[in-house]
Formats: C-alpha cells, sequence, structure tokens
C-alpha cells in the first residue's frame, strides 16, 4: 500500500472526488424566464396589497396590468407562433383566459395564473441550462495539456487535443491522466473512481488501462494514448448524457396529455355559445357576458390547480425530508416506477473504506489492539486512503499512537516507519512478502472472500496480522432494498464498476440478489435500457460521474446528494440531500399519495365544470355565480390536495414504503 496524494497535489481521495467536476453555474438571472418571471411576480405582489387596501383601480390596475405583460408575452407569442404550426398551445389558452378574467372584472385571477405559469417556464428553464452547466464542466476532468515524451525521451507539454493514438505521455505524481491509454513503464495507484466509481485507488503497472481525467498516485507512469482525446471515456459519458437526455420520453403532467383537445373543444365551445345565440337574435352583450361566463367556468384553471397542489405539497413534505424533487412531473413520474437499479459505492454503502477486521497472527504474540496500533503509527503520515481507514480505526478505539519515524512510501508496494523502536510495513500481502506462510495466505484468502481488502501488517521482517478493509454497507440499506421490493413487485439490481466478489458480498448482505459487476458507464446505460425496453419504468440511484448517463436514461434518476458529483446531482431528477437511502422509497411512495389525490381532484373539478357548464348552457347562470362555483372548485381541489403537507402524510408515506 502506498501514499498516493503528496502535499503538492489535492488533498485527499474525498476532496479529489468532491472536486471532480468544476462548478460552472449559469447565473439565475441570466436567463431571460427567470427576469421576466420575477418581474411579473414582484409587479402581482405590489398590487395585491393596493387592491385589498381599497387603493384608486389606477394604481392596482396599472401594476396588474404591467404584470399580464412581463409574465403573458413570452408564452403569449410561443403561442402564436404554435399557431401557425396549427397547435393550440396551453399557454396561450392560458393568457387568453387570463385577459378573459381581466375583461369581466377579475383582473387578479388573471394577474395570479400568469404569474404561475410565468414562474414555471422560468424553473424549467433553470433546471435545463444547470444540467447544461455540468455536462460541460465534466469535461474539465480531463487536464488542458499532458507531456509528450519524443523518441528521443525529450519532454514537451502539449494541449490534450493535440495528442494521438500511439503518443507517449508522462503521468507525473499527483497529475491527472491525459489520455485514455496503457501503462507502459512504471508502477502507481490511479483514483478512477469518477470513471469505476470503484472505492479505493486502482494499482497500475505495465500493461494496464488508465482513462483520461484519473489521479494518478505518487508514483510516475508512462502512458501509450490509446484513444483520441474527442473518443476518451469522458467524452463518450458526455456524449452518452446528452443523447440520453434528448431521446428521453418527453416528460408531461397528466392533464397535459389531454391539454391539445381540451384547448381546442374548450375554444371551439366558447365560439360555438357566442355565435349561435348571436345568429338567432340575441343581443351582442348577453351573448358576450354568456360565452365569457362559460369561457370562466369551462376555464382549466380549476383542472390545473387540482393536479398541482398535492404534487407541489407532496415535493414541499419530501424537501422538509431531505429530498429534493425538481418537478411536480418527477413527483408524480416517480409513482409510476416498477423496477430499480442502485449504485453501490456511495449509494448503497458509505463510499468510505473502514477497517472492518483485525486478525492478528497468534505466533506473534500482538493482540488486535497492539496490531492496530502499530498499524495506525506508520500509516499516520500517510495521505492514501487505505490508510486514512487504518488511523481512524485506531483514533476511533481510542488507541494512544506513538510517532513514526523514518517513513518511506513505495508505489503498489505499501509504507515503511520505525514505530517504537520496531520496524513496520502496511500494504499488500503479495507485495511486502515474497513467499508469505500458509498462516498469512490463508487469513488474506479469508478477507478478499469475504469482499474485503486485505492489507498484511509485517513487524521487524515477521508477518504480525491482517487488516481488512471494506466500504461499509449504510445501515438502512437492507430494510431500503426490502422496501423498493415491496413498493415495485421486483427486487432491486445492483449496478457497479467495482470487483465482482467485492460486489457480490455486499449485494448479499443488502438481500439483493441480481449484482451487474465491473461495469463502465456505457454497460450501466445500457442496463438501464435493456429494462426500459421491455416496458419496465426504471428508477436508478447513484451519486458519480459514472452514474450520470444511467440516471439521464432512466425513467427516473436520484442522486445521493452528500458525496454526488455536480453532474450526478443536475442530470439526476431527484436529490437525496441528507444521504439517507431510506427516504427513497419513502419518496416513491408519497408520489403514490399524490397521484391518488390527482385524481380525487380532477373528479371533483370535473364534476363542477359540468354542472357550471350545462347551468350556463341550459339556463341563466349569473356571472358572479359562475365565477364563485368556478373559484369555489378551485379553493376545494387546492385545499385537498394541501393534505399532503402535513407531517403524517410522510409518515403514513414511510409506513407504506416498508410494507
Amino acid at each position: 500500500m502506498t501514499s498516493t496524494l503528496t502535499s503538492s497535489s489535492v488533498d485527499g481521495a474525498a476532496s479529489a472526488r468532491a472536486r471532480s467536476v468544476p462548478r460552472r453555474r449559469t447565473r439565475l438571472l441570466a436567463l431571460p424566464e427567470v427576469r421576466w418571471a420575477c418581474a411579473a411576480t414582484a409587479l402581482f405582489l405590489l398590487a395585491l396589497p393596493l387592491q385589498l387596501a381599497g387603493a384608486p383601480a389606477w394604481t392596482w390596475g396599472t401594476l396588474y396590468a404591467l404584470s399580464y405583460a412581463t409574465g403573458g408575452w413570452e408564452p403569449g407569442w410561443e403561442g402564436l407562433k404554435a399557431l401557425k404550426d396549427r397547435t393550440l398551445d396551453v399557454d396561450l389558452l392560458m393568457v387568453v383566459a387570463a385577459l378573459g378574467a381581466a375583461s369581466i372584472g377579475q383582473v387578479m385571477d388573471g394577474a395570479l395564473l400568469i404569474v404561475i405559469f410565468a414562474t414555471s417556464g422560468a424553473l424549467e428553464a433553470l433546471a435545463t441550462a444547470r444540467t447544461a452547466d455540468s455536462v460541460r464542466g465534466l469535461l474539465d476532468l480531463a487536464p488542458a495539456t499532458a507531456t509528450r515524451l519524443a523518441p528521443d525521451g525529450t519532454e514537451q507539454a502539449v494541449a490534450v487535443r493535440e495528442l494521438v493514438v500511439g503518443d507517449t505521455i508522462l503521468v507525473r505524481p499527483g497529475e491527472r491522466v491525459g489520455a485514455d491509454g496503457r501503462v507502459l513503464d512504471g508502477t502507481s495507484e490511479v483514483d478512477q473512481a469518477s470513471i469505476t466509481g470503484e472505492p479505493l485507488p486502482a494499482a497500475k503497472q505495465p500493461g494496464d488501462e488508465v482513462f483520461a481525467g484519473t489521479l494518478n498516485g505518487t508514483g510516475a507512469l508512462r502512458v501509450r494514448v490509446e484513444r483520441d482525446a474527442s473518443d476518451s471515456v469522458i467524452a463518450r459519458i458526455v456524449r452518452m448524457v446528452e443523447e440520453a437526455s434528448e431521446t428521453k420520453a418527453p416528460t408531461q403532467l397528466f392533464i397535459e396529455k389531454v391539454e391539445q383537445r381540451y384547448s381546442l373543444g374548450m375554444v371551439a365551445a366558447t365560439l360555438a355559445v357566442f355565435g349561435v345565440p348571436l345568429a338567432f337574435g340575441e343581443e351582442f352583450s348577453e351573448a358576450l357576458l354568456r360565452a365569457m361566463t362559460f369561457m370562466i367556468v369551462a376555464s382549466p384553471c380549476a383542472v390545473v390547480l387540482a393536479t398541482m397542489p398535492p404534487l407541489l405539497s407532496a415535493i414541499a413534505n419530501a424537501g422538509r425530508h431531505g429530498v429534493l424533487v425538481k418537478s411536480a412531473v418527477v413527483m408524480e413520474r416517480l409513482g409510476e416506477v416498477d423496477a430499480v437499479a442502485l449504485d453501490k459505492t456511495g449509494t448503497l454503502t458509505e463510499g468510505t473504506p473502514r477497517v472492518v477486521d483485525v486478525r492478528p497472527l497468534p505466533a506473534r504474540g500482538l493482540d488486535e489492539d497492539e496490531l492496530l496500533t502499530l498499524a495506525a503509527a506508520a500509516e499516520h503520515p500517510s495521505e492514501h486512503p487505505l490508510a486514512r481507514a487504518v488511523v481512524d480505526a485506531g483514533r476511533e478505539r481510542r488507541l494512544d499512537l506513538p510517532t513514526a519515524h523514518d517513513f518511506t512510501s513505495a508505489p503498489g508496494v505499501g509504507v515503511r516507519a520505525v514505530v517504537q523502536g520496531r520496524t513496520v510495513e502496511v500494504g499488500a500481502p503479495a507485495r511486502l512478502l515474497a513467499d508469505p506462510d500458509r498462516e498469512v495466505v490463508q487469513l488474506a484468502q479469508e478477507c478478499e472472500e469475504s469482499g474485503r481488502t486485505a492489507v498484511l501488517v509485517v513487524v521487524d521482517g515477521t508477518p504480525a496480522g491482517v487488516l481488512g478493509i471494506a466500504d461499509r454497507l449504510r445501515p438502512d440499506a437492507a430494510t431500503t432494498v426490502a422496501a423498493l421490493t415491496t413498493l415495485t413487485g421486483s427486487a432491486p439490481l445492483l449496478l457497479t464498476g467495482d470487483n465482482p466478489r467485492a460486489a457480490a458480498h455486499l449485494a448479499a448482505e443488502a438481500g439483493i440478489e441480481d449484482v451487474r459487476a465491473g461495469l463502465l458507464p456505457q454497460d450501466k446505460m445500457a442496463a438501464v435500457q435493456e429494462l426500459q425496453g421491455a416496458g419496465r419504468k426504471v428508477l436508478v440511484v447513484g451519486d458519480g460521474v459514472n452514474d450520470a448517463p444511467a440516471l439521464a436514461a432512466a425513467h427516473i434518476g436520484v442522486a445521493m446528494g452528500r458525496a454526488g458529483s455536480d453532474l450526478a446531482l443536475e442530470t439526476a431528477d431527484a436529490v437525496i440531500v441528507r444521504d439517507e437511502l431510506a427516504a427513497v422509497p419513502t419518496t416513491v411512495a408519497l408520489s403514490r399519495r399524490a397521484r391518488k389525490l390527482v385524481a380525487q381532484n380532477l373528479v371533483i373539478a370535473g364534476v363542477f365544470i359540468a354542472g357550471l357548464v350545462a347551468w350556463d348552457l341550459l339556463g341563466t347562470l349569473p356571472l358572479p355565480l359562475g365565477v364563485a362555483g368556478h373559484e369555489g372548485s378551485t379553493v376545494l381541489v387546492g385545499l385537498n390536495g394541501l393534505r399532503l403537507l402535513r407531517e403524517s402524510a410522510w409518515q403514513r408515506a414511510a409506513a407504506d414504503g416498508a410494507g
């Protein structure tokens, strides 16, 4: 084992992963949709108190008019352009409904409708921009320059894009690999968590493959370039995320799926209600009043609010419990999932290696604490993730760690130090001892067969014991797997870039039988697409750059927020901010409860609309009564949807998820 990070490099694997994708954030107000929505909302909030306070109509009326203009001009213009393609956009219908409400004195109601639609458009534009930011930022994983070696051994700094297949590059300690290739000379350990998701750096020696953007340890490597920059794994991840996002089925709320027919039907009916009586001699003003009343009572305001409050309430409730659901569409779609795919490192596990087994050799005469004390003291100067795990284990046991002297580190082998007058070596069993005895081999094999990394401790040239290090399963992993199995009717599958043995052992602990290990990002995405091609609606939970293509391709992607890469967080449809895995099935169950309330509200809204429309067509519906009925149905469905804001709603969803 070796210290892969030096003082001149980044400060540890954890911080390297956290900074794996530089932040390139589009400024909020740089988006025109956001600016117009903010202006419309501000004008509405200025006008409303003036109206309620009884101020002159020209004061609040002017502000409302400006709110209509700032928030409604863009959807109105887009709707008019859609009309040129013989398509009636629901946004245009909402603008017309808002103007119709204003024409009969319901100015505030129309302005509120405009603000709601402008805000919705702004949120959609922001989500799109942030996803694009993260995809572009992913390219910064690969360095801009690399050190190319000429045939005579001279070094030349060149742009990565100038490298061609067959070039030889030098990767110094602490540098990022400039291109996909194969090691020609040198030994080191490379942190490639951004590509494979492996929690520990991978040992590299001549003949091993390395990927652009991964972080080299303390050893120098000479690498032969095997792929152009445009075809590197990182570049392919970018393309996969973009393609998956573009080809993903359009996301629409239930009511939006019928908006075209409803819009056309409402417009045609309004014209008929106005034109037919007028043709039979009814006075123009009466015909217009009846038509405007019809448009108000038949407008989809109540239907829209029948859909949104339950979903928005569910979003707010989930947010209070550490789950960021990015839109109402996502909340609705969460309840549709019938298959789940989980990443391993950082999702099903904590993402940090820990000492889980201390096995001293009896013949050496050391107990567990003494063995761990010597190992932790020797490892203390190292920044290697395994070294940090050994030191942390010593601190957890409250051991007094003596100072180590004459510390040395050998890439791919281990560390050596003098502790209390004894020479202590810690590292890979196969590298430290050329001919280890049978007991050492047996202990190492037992560790590796149980999915752990075996670390040998040698004291004064004699093996003293073996430490077993593994990425620990999250405490709520097994219960989460069981809950997701109950909700979806099928057990989740595990998709990981880690080795099959470690993946199988951990999956068995969590209760997962379908394990697919050793996967690259494109393999994970292919597995998700295979499930969806069979008609399944897949929920993917992950945290790394390597999970981003699968998150983008899935019906719903959920990212673990604490250690998640920027790309995963932006690509995902929802983020588990507190890293509580059990929140996933609870949110799915909450979505299903929201969908049930949406169905209830649509029935309520439909009954009100049908009744009021029938009254207006078959009799004479007074306009104030029509408005009151319309607003009453809106309030009723709104209050019904707000039930999901209560704490008890989350608790019931958690119970539903637990089965």
